[in-house]
C-alpha cells in the first residue's frame, strides 16, 4: 500500500493563495508566525488536529493536502 504524506509543498502553495503566513499562524492560535512557520517548512511535526483545521481554514478537503511518496 503507498505511504502518504503531508505535502508541505502543497500546503504553502495553497495558504499563500489564499493568505499571508501571519494570518494562518493568528488563525491557528500561534503568539508569532513562526509556530505555523515551522510547520509549514516541516521542522515541527503537524498533528492530526492541526491538520484538520488548516484544512478547514483552506476550505480544502484534508486528502489535498497529503501526496504519495514511495
Amino acid at each position: 500500500m503507498p505511504k502518504k504524506t503531508v505535502d508541505l509543498k502543497k500546503l504553502k502553495q495553497l495558504r499563500k493563495a489564499r493568505m499571508s503566513l501571519e494570518e494562518m499562524s493568528r488563525l491557528l492560535g500561534y503568539q508569532s508566525p513562526n509556530g505555523y512557520y515551522y510547520l509549514e517548512i516541516g521542522r515541527t511535526k503537524i498533528t492530526a488536529e492541526q491538520l484538520a483545521l488548516i484544512a478547514q481554514i483552506l476550505h480544502v478537503d484534508i486528502e489535498d493536502l497529503f501526496t504519495v511518496v514511495n
